[in-house]
């Protein structure tokens, strides 16, 4: 039965290990059963679910994914956490706990030696340092996986899910969003964490698109046109590209581009949806 769930067993365990956190690996336990269940819940886990566990820490939240999906793989950078995983999953024979880097795992030739039938879903409470080059890397990576259902911090959840004309909007909404649908589905107090960060944090689930949305001519072109109307925000889309050398476009071939998209010449990127920039990225391509 899943009991890390508490800030009493918590210590517990760190202290029976002798466990020192280290703020290097961004290690916050979750300490909030009702949190602990929200997210199994959200991400929708059942028997039929191969669950990837990012960051597992002491155990907390594989315990109650353990009790339901079918199987969990729990990838775990740190190795003095291994011995500790090793006890407080003692009792689940559906776990296979991995001293690894998840930035330098083969997650496909792994989901394909365990996958068989089973759905396959990403769970983790994610290290705010290295959030967004991990959710980057399994959606470019296009893994057969369903969804990831991860905790962020709540800054980051807010711009995955943001809209143009808002503070919050950019590279990283438009990325994720040519992927997926995103959705905040919980916002969790810093009280629920042991050590407690100082900001607060969102349950956010990213629902994979089975087949990409969106007609693009050049993927790679698409994501260099949208870093660039965003290196600088305050500069007009214009000078954004030309900047950043797109194609060697001119200055007047751009503003052409966006005038024939019904564009004015002065708009910036914050302004364009992801259609938007597709079809600028198309026009741009054909030049």
């Amino acid at each position: 039965m899943a009991e890390l769930g508490s800030p009493k067993k918590t210590i517990e365990i760190i202290k029976k290990f002798d466990f020192i956190i280290q703020k290097k690996f961004g290690q916050n336990f979750l300490i909030d059963s009702n949190v602990l269940e929200k997210i199994v819940k959200e991400a929708d886990i059942n028997d039929n679910d191969l669950v990837i566990e990012i960051g597992p820490g002491i155990g907390t939240l594989t315990q109650y994914l353990c009790e339901a999906a079918n199987e969990v793989i729990a990838i775990e950078i740190d190795k003095k956490l291994i011995p500790i995983l090793n006890e407080t999953l003692s009792d689940y024979n559906n776990v296979t706990i991995l001293n690894q880097d998840i930035l330098k795992t083969d997650l496909e030739q792994l989901i394909n030696n365990k996958k068989i039938s089973k759905t396959v879903k990403v769970v983790a409470n994610l290290p705010y340092y290295i959030t967004t080059p991990i959710v980057m890397d399994l959606l470019e990576s296009r893994l057969e996986v369903d969804s990831i259902t991860v905790m962020v911090q709540k800054e980051v959840a807010e711009r995955m899910k943001a809209n143009p004309g808002t503070k919050e909007y950019g590279a990283l909404s438009l990325a994720v969003q040519y992927y997926c649908e995103p959705e905040i589905v919980a916002n969790v107090p810093a009280s629920c964490f042991m050590p407690r960060p100082k900001v607060g944090s969102s349950v956010i689930k990213l629902s994979r698109y089975k087949t990409l949305q969106f007609n693009v001519e050049d993927e790679k072109l698409l994501f260099q046109i949208i870093r660039a109307s965003f290196n600088q925000r305050r500069k007009t889309l214009v000078n954004g590209l030309y900047n950043s050398s797109i194609k060697n476009l001119s200055k007047i071939q751009i503003a052409e581009v966006l005038i024939e998209l019904g564009y004015l010449t002065n708009v910036r990127g914050e302004d364009l949806n992801l259609e938007a920039f597709i079809a600028l990225s198309n026009k741009i391509n054909r030049i």
